[in-house]
């Protein structure tokens, strides 16, 4: 690769006050590189322990109060290496709600998604229609829907947020709005596009309008799960093992538009090849033990833990156990990068 020769330094140096003066520039020996020749990112590979966040988990809920007005109780899962945000685009966070508590009614630009991880009896409404959230299932946000939570069970519940808060921030358009009802009223069929399209290989024959975003608001662990035990039976990836995207019913693409969501597999003793991808990740490890490996360094993880990968790394995936699948609930922002064009994937030892 050609390196760009700048021989009149002193020149432009000579100049750079002036050109200040009217907002321009021109590009000095002391700027960075505009472009790289591969991805070159600040985000720092990172590893939570599920005995960690535990305990932290444990201390915010005895101590923080869910107030009003889209201020929750979540833990968020920072990375050093960024000024905010998990990835350079999005944000996960693992949120505490305790029986008896009201997540009040907001809504905001951002997309934002939750994973169950612990816990039942509570509900959500979006944009009036209402679900009940079990552990295992993904229950959707869409961009400036109204939602809201209540927890009617005996329990803490815990879950996964992830909002593409970041991305949405880069690009100076954050709204915000919220409510003085703490609630939403309900619409007439508080269930109508599960109903509707929640079987997830059928639709309503009547020709209606496609709407500007994915209709189905949830989906049960029971049924993406079964899912993924029947395509254990297929051929693995080379790279993901077993590994089902979650999708949107009437686009057949992604359930979201800037946040991938899939749920994974690595069967007994399995250990993938190492590749390298544009687009961050950050993985929740539901059940299993194994170890990532990402640019060298090792993550031994156990159920609980949370990953996270920068674009552009090359990761690995073992399960170490001889006779237990693992299972792993990914989020990453590859539908952003694919429709912008720019998401790339090649084999560790591709020749750059």
């Amino acid at each position: 690769m050609t390196e760009a020769v700048m021989t009149d330094s002193a020149q432009r140096a000579a100049i750079a006050d002036e050109l200040d003066q009217h907002n321009c520039r021109v590009a000095q020996p002391t700027d960075g590189p505009l472009f790289t020749r591969t991805p070159q990112s600040a985000m720092q590979a990172a590893h939570w322990k599920a005995r960690d966040l535990e305990r932290l988990l444990d201390k915010i809920g005895a101590n923080l109060k869910l107030e009003a007005g889209g201020q929750r109780r979540t833990l968020r899962l920072a990375n050093r290496g960024l000024p905010f945000g998990t990835t350079p685009t999005f944000w996960a966070s693992i949120q505490v709600i305790l029986p008896g508590e009201i997540a009040t009614a907001h809504r905001h630009t951002a997309s934002a998604l939750r994973f169950i991880m612990k816990g039942r009896g509570a509900d959500t409404i979006v944009d009036g229609e209402r679900y009940e959230m079990n552990e295992g299932d993904l229950v959707l946000t869409p961009s400036w829907t109204w939602h809201d939570h209540e927890h009617k069970g005996d329990e803490p519940m815990i879950w996964l947020d992830v909002l593409d808060i970041s991305l949405v921030r880069s690009m100076h358009a954050t709204f915000f709005e919220g409510s003085e009802a703490p609630r939403q009223p309900l619409a007439p069929l508080p269930d109508r596009s599960y109903r509707m399209y929640g079987s997830g290989i059928m639709k309503p024959l009547a020709d209606t309008p496609v709407p500007d975003i994915n209709p189905l608001l949830v989906y049960t662990a029971e049924r993406s799960q079964e899912a993924l035990r029947l395509a254990s039976a297929l051929p693995p990836d080379p790279y993901d093992d077993t590994a089902l995207e979650y999708l949107n019913p009437l686009t057949g693409g992604p359930a979201m538009p800037t946040i991938g969501t899939v749920l994974q597999s690595l069967r007994p003793g399995v250990h993938t090849k190492a590749h390298r991808h544009t687009g961050s990740v950050v993985y929740y490890v539901m059940r299993g033990m194994g170890t990532t490996i990402v640019d060298g360094a090792h993550f031994d993880w156990g159920a609980g833990d949370f990953m996270a990968i920068p674009p552009w790394a090359v990761h690995e995936h073992i399960n170490r156990s001889a006779d237990t699948p693992a299972m792993l609930f990914q989020v990453n922002d590859i539908p952003a990068l694919k429709k912008l064009g720019l998401y790339r994937e090649e084999p560790a030892d591709a020749q750059i």
